[in-house]
């Protein structure tokens, strides 16, 4: 299966170079300013793509699904939302949560410590592919002074459940792709859609 990997538009989806493939998988900050109107414009965006699939998780930008859930899930019809929920297609099993460390009044955020624990919990075992937000603590999580922004209770759990690929962005000035014991971890931050989405091909089944 062709999975092509994007994060980050932040409202600029339509520049964004996005390949050909199966699944498309967006790992988050979807919307510029957290609104109704920029999940319609998404929404429309993702209606002309071409692939079959498509999977989003929200991040910390996307303030509308946190205040207003029923009103913007409503609004992304070209989509499976996953939200601490899983789905699975043509037998890969995919699981998305929107959840980062607490820095300052942003959306989907919790202190370090066991309230972020406690969501990494839910991730199930036997799972291909893992989409968070935020990275995981150490790996592909510096920020631009070099500061460790990833959740090491997120790496813990990654490390038990032992994903095929793990998807996520949030620091935008990490990008990129590390193979670590058998788990390929995917920065897919496109950085404000000036970016090519990654494609990665995973054969069906865990």
């Amino acid at each position: 299966m062709r999975i092509v990997c994007i994060s980050d538009t932040h409202g600029w989806h339509d520049r964004a170079d996005v390949p050909e493939g199966d699944v498309l998988v967006h790992a988050g900050d979807i919307t510029r300013h957290g609104s109704l109107k920029d999940v319609e414009d998404f929404d429309r965006w993702l209606g002309v793509l071409p692939h079959k699939h498509k999977i989003v998780i929200c991040g910390n930008h996307d303030w509308c699904f946190q205040e207003t859930p029923a009103e913007a899930r409503a609004r992304l019809t070209n989509a499976t939302y996953l939200e601490d929920s899983g789905c699975e297609i043509e037998g890969l099993k995919f699981y998305g949560s929107p959840w980062t460390p607490w820095f300052s009044d942003w959306a989907f955020m919790l202190p370090r410590g066991s309230e972020l624990a406690a969501k990494w919990a839910q991730i199930p075992n036997g799972l291909d592919v893992l989409i968070t937000h935020g990275p995981s603590e150490g790996i592909l999580d510096r920020n631009r002074t070099g500061g460790c922004c990833g959740c090491r209770d997120l790496l813990y759990r990654v490390l038990e459940v032992k994903p095929r690929l793990h998807v996520f962005g949030h620091i935008h000035e990490a990008a990129g792709r590390a193979d670590i014991v058998g788990t390929i971890f995917l920065n897919a931050s496109t950085q404000m859609g000036k970016g090519r989405g990654v494609v990665i091909e995973l054969g069906n089944g865990a």
